[in-house]
């Protein structure tokens, strides 16, 4: 891991270009992992207003990034989770200038769009500004369907197994996951 700045270590794959196509799978998490979101009731997800405001933030993402699409999501009562897939845009240089692809977007800017416009919709409907995000966020890059159905399969049966999620506070036994889903 590279070193950033003293105590902070980039978790990203060295060498990998994230404007690359593909699909990633996100987590970010609340400020201080704060249950802002909403909470469990029963195994669903029963977002707060601020949740509501994250949901549409993000699934409004694909109009202001026309090279992003989204994927399986779930908001958390103190994180989310969703997949992001980069495409890449055909684009005419000049007229006369054969049609290239170029990266649109990185990962990076996906998650620090998301951040900002949910911080900004949240200080416009809420009326003061809050702290929303914990710094960064973690990701892995989708590399295989068999990934990608288990990466899905973990986000839409997330709220079902709160009670175990290493993000609640009161989990239980969260130490028996020691693998992720996708990776065994």
């Amino acid at each position: 891991m590279t070193s950033l700045s003293p105590g902070r270590r980039s978790i990203r794959l060295a060498g990998y270009d994230y404007s690359s196509a593909g699909a990633y799978f996100v987590t970010i998490c609340a400020f201080h992992r704060a249950m802002l979101f909403g909470e469990i009731c029963g195994a669903k997800m029963i977002p707060s207003i601020l949740g509501a405001i994250i949901e549409a933030t993000w699934g409004d993402l694909p109009n202001r990034l026309p090279s992003v699409a989204l994927d399986a999501f779930a908001v958390m009562p103190n994180h989310l989770h969703g997949i992001v897939v980069l495409h890449r845009e055909k684009r005419a240089e000049t007229s006369s200038a054969p049609t290239t692809e170029k990266p649109s977007v990185t990962l990076a800017r996906v998650v620090r769009t998301f951040k900002s416009i949910a911080r900004l919709q949240v200080k416009q409907q809420i009326g003061r500004a809050l702290p929303l995000w914990q710094r960064g966020y973690f990701e892995h890059i989708v590399r295989s369907g068999k990934a990608l159905r288990a990466i899905q399969r973990y986000i839409w049966e997330n709220p079902a197994r709160w009670e175990f999620d290493r993000e609640n506070p009161q989990a239980m036994l969260p130490s028996i996951l020691t693998a992720e889903p996708w990776e065994v």
